[in-house]
């Protein structure tokens, strides 16, 4: 991840910008009126959509973004031209055409499910005038970009021409260009380096069922054929993506808890686009997406992700080194921040854990059980000596950082230096706190800070004292 984090890749995106509106409220009861639910609101948010979504997507992995559009000359344009600045993305290449309505969608949510959608929109083709105002800027700023991505969500602005054209300019200066592409005539987007369809949309744009791996492969190479495609690739939803460049491979979905699938497309296509800008191979890259579009399904509403998200993700799922599992302080802080925004219950334990043995293990077993996140603050080599003896730790704290993060139990590890975790566990505030059964009748440390205590019996026999002991009188 570390060349991911450290790059600020140029990307351009083009397409249809909208805002997305949400209603949030509760529902007790059904109108007297009609048969339709009552929802009380208790507030309103909005976020960027469609092509908006694909931008704030590529922000929050940290590209340099720029967009071309054409909005309407209406109350909504000017709220997503001030949406688009607070980003730090410039609207330099939006075109005004005062006949359009800019697209506004407003979803009613109650009980964090959908009740109601519904839309103030434009969805005729844009003027000629706009059509030649948006291809001239094209040609201004072009060299400025790694990728483009053409966000078609069929609101009028990605024209037959329109697309043709800037696959023709791209194509000439070398610069990639990557289409979430709209209905079933996918000819407009021919030259592509490659579209990112579902597998929905690849049925009705190939005519091919795809119903086994072997209808897949036919789909795949048709759209590589059919589009000109460098590669081509199909989302499969809860199976993850598809790619044939010289064979097809099938990268398998890494979700754990799917709650809306809002903007997901915008978000593989955006995390597609980030990869291969910083010279990702496909495989990686698909990898990746996988990743991003694991992390924003779990979210409600048009979601974006961070490459820290990503990486703590892939760090939960396990598929990481032991080293994403071990944090700073300051690390960790973030991680409890953006694991808490998200409903996550933060469990917190400590300990020395020099030999690590199977006492251990099922200790951390029944403390990550307590809730979502297991956090082990893990005392550091002088403390050890300080609370154990001279002779202690037998293994120094980067071998036991690296074994515990290792375990399927632990999201992660924090190393500290003082002789209890009292800092540590201020600044997490974790939703429980897990000691051993022996702190029965004792004060515990940090519990003020602490949603709850659990305490849980070790098991019989097994100790790091005890496996020393069995060693040193065992030796000649």
């Amino acid at each position: 991840m570390d060349i991911l984090k450290n790059s600020k890749p140029n990307i351009l995106v083009i397409g249809d910008l909208m805002i997305d509106h949400y209603l949030w409220g509760s529902c007790e009861r059904i109108s007297p009126e009609a048969p339709v639910q009552v929802v009380d609101i208790a507030n309103e948010t909005t976020v960027l959509g469609g092509a908006g979504n694909v931008i704030n997507n590529l922000i929050t992995l940290g590209a340099k973004v720029s967009v071309s559009s054409v909005i309407g000359a209406d109350e909504n344009g000017y709220e997503l031209k001030d949406m688009l600045k607070k980003i730090g993305v410039e609207s330099n290449n939006i075109i005004i055409e005062d006949t359009r309505h800019t697209s506004k969608k407003s979803r009613v949510i109650a009980v964090s499910q959908q009740i109601l959608r519904y839309d103030k929109e434009s969805k005729n083709d844009i003027s000629q005038d706009s059509q030649t105002k948006l291809i001239d800027s094209l040609h201004d700023i072009i060299d400025d970009y790694e990728i483009i991505i053409l966000s078609d969500y069929g609101k009028g602005v990605l024209t037959q021409s329109i697309c043709k054209k800037i696959i023709s300019i791209a194509n000439q200066k070398g610069v990639k260009v990557l289409v979430d592409p709209k209905g079933s005539d996918f000819s407009k987007y021919k030259g592509a380096y490659l579209l990112t369809p579902n597998k929905k949309e690849a049925i009705l744009a190939t005519g091919i069922e795809i119903k086994d791996s072997d209808s897949l492969e036919q789909a795949l190479v048709k759209l590589k054929d059919m589009c000109d495609l460098n590669i081509s690739l199909i989302t499969l939803s809860e199976d993850g993506i598809a790619t044939y460049d010289k064979e097809v491979e099938v990268f398998p979905t890494v979700a754990k808890e799917v709650f809306d699938v809002t903007g997901a497309g915008d978000t593989v296509i955006a995390s597609i686009a980030f990869a291969l800008s910083v010279g990702k191979s496909i495989q990686e890259t698909a990898a990746f997406a996988n990743l991003a579009a694991g992390v924003v399904v779990g979210k409600i509403g048009s979601a974006t992700v961070s490459i820290d998200e990503i990486e703590e993700y892939e760090a939960t799922l396990h598929k990481s080194t032991s080293d994403a599992h071990i944090k700073s302080f300051e690390e960790i802080d973030a991680v409890v921040k953006r694991s808490r925004a998200n409903g996550k219950k933060i469990v917190f334990t400590n300990g020395c854990f020099d030999i690590l043995h199977v006492g251990h293990v099922k200790y951390l077993q029944v403390a990550k059980s307590f809730g979502d996140i297991l956090i082990v603050g893990l005392n550091s080599d002088a403390s050890v000596s300080r609370l154990k003896g001279p002779t202690r730790p037998v293994n120094i704290a980067e071998d036991r950082a690296y074994l515990l993060a290792a375990l399927e139990a632990v999201d992660f590890v924090v190393p500290f230096s003082e002789d209890t975790p009292y800092n540590l566990i201020k600044m997490i505030e974790p939703d429980t706190l897990v000691k051993g059964g022996d702190y029965k009748g004792k004060s515990v440390i940090g519990t003020e800070f602490a949603g709850e205590l659990k305490l849980v019996d070790f098991v019989d026999g097994k100790s790091t004292t005890k496996t020393i002991q069995k060693i040193q009188g065992t030796t000649c």
